[in-house]
């Protein structure tokens, strides 16, 4: 709901595709830039300590644009400002939360675990944007934040109860010695530097498709909220079939097929890009969510299985440092090109450019395809 009400109240107030990718700039650059300081946190300090802070960090957040929002006081850059505040807080929440879930079950359930875990984050994507389109359309932006920050104390009261097995050991590591040893881990891990940079390569290709949905609804198929409503409640179910195919497979063999997977996504954005016809253009991002969250879930999976529990904070922080980096870059690049060309010419552009890395990875960097 604050993804769909967020990103057109920002396209609404500023008509301005570099706003909109800038709004999600400085959602996701806070996360680029302390992941790394959230990993070391992580492996010193109880994780579900830091996991509440970070909720209630957001919960604030999504209350006060709601007050905002609901008095008509609402400025582009004060969305901006509390989308920063939101990254900060998810910097921290974010490697807390990937090294908790492995605390939960057994090491050979990993894979399916990850994948099954990303299914009621991606049903939220389906139920959030149905339920915020109708909001928005019928009520206004401030309910799509108000019920937003609701929703929060269901998470907090769920990390409450909830009793993990992991207790961190004192490190007389300084942070930054933390940190450069978990980046040491990375290096010496055979393929695992190929994994952290294809993380960055995907979300900076391939999360603008995301992003620029506002633009897509309203300059290629002149709709409105309805339109955007529809392509994003697809995208959310195509990823958590992409997420039951994974839970439900074999792991052996699984980053080959993850790279195989990867060029039939960037055939998929390419095909969105330049599809007119809308009924088309809802299978394709149904698709693409599917691919999407295949490749997500078995690289992530891959990382998991690699570290100890006294290192995975700080490994999972950097990679999703990787990962969540790509999407402020990919976003702001892709408003400016999309200023200079078109939406469609630039998600075909990256479909294009995702294919040839992938066959990059599969054919040539061996390392990586053995995983």
């Amino acid at each position: 709901m604050q993804v769909l009400a967020q990103s057109w109240l920002v396209y609404q107030l500023s008509n301005s595709a570099v706003y909109l990718g800038l709004d999600a700039f400085f959602g996701q650059i806070p996360i680029f830039l302390f992941s790394l300081f959230g990993g070391a946190l992580a492996d010193r300090k109880n994780r579900r300590s830091i996991l509440l802070v970070s909720q209630f960090i957001q919960l604030t957040c999504a209350f006060i644009l709601a007050f905002l929002a609901g008095t008509h006081m609402v400025k582009v850059w004060h969305i901006w400002c509390l989308s920063f505040s939101v990254g900060c807080a998810q910097s921290f929440g974010g490697p807390a939360y990937s090294a908790l879930v492995p605390s939960l079950v057994k090491k050979e359930d990993l894979q399916n675990a990850i994948a099954l875990n990303s299914i009621q984050f991606n049903l939220a994507r389906i139920v959030g944007p149905a339920l915020g389109g109708l909001a928005l359309t019928k009520l206004g932006a401030m309910w799509c934040f108000a019920l937003n920050g609701v929703s929060y104390f269901a998470v907090i009261a769920s990390l409450l109860m909830l009793k993990a097995d992991f207790t961190p050991k004192p490190s007389g590591l300084s942070v930054a010695s933390s940190i450069r040893e978990g980046i040491s881990f990375l290096r010496l891990k055979e393929g695992m530097a190929s994994l952290i940079t294809l993380a960055f390569l995907i979300t900076l290709l391939s999360y603008p498709l995301i992003t620029f949905l506002p633009v897509v609804a309203r300059e290629v198929f002149h709709g409105g909220p309805n339109t955007f409503t529809l392509f994003l409640c697809l995208s959310g179910a195509g990823s958590v079939t992409g997420a039951l195919l994974v839970a439900s497979s074999a792991s052996k063999g699984a980053q080959k097929r993850s790279l195989l997977v990867m060029i039939g996504l960037g055939a998929f954005i390419t095909a969105f890009g330049l599809s007119k016809n809308i009924y088309l253009s809802c299978s394709l991002v149904f698709v693409t969510g599917a691919l999407l969250m295949i490749v997500f879930a078995v690289n992530t999976s891959l990382v998991q299985s690699s570290v100890t529990d006294a290192m995975r904070g700080r490994v999972m922080s950097i990679y999703n440092a990787a990962f969540r980096g790509g999407m402020p870059l990919g976003s702001v690049l892709s408003g400016y090109f999309i200023k200079q060309t078109s939406a469609p010419v630039l998600l075909a552009s990256n479909g294009v450019i995702v294919v040839l890395i992938a066959a990059y990875f599969l054919l040539l960097d061996r390392k990586l395809a053995k995983l």
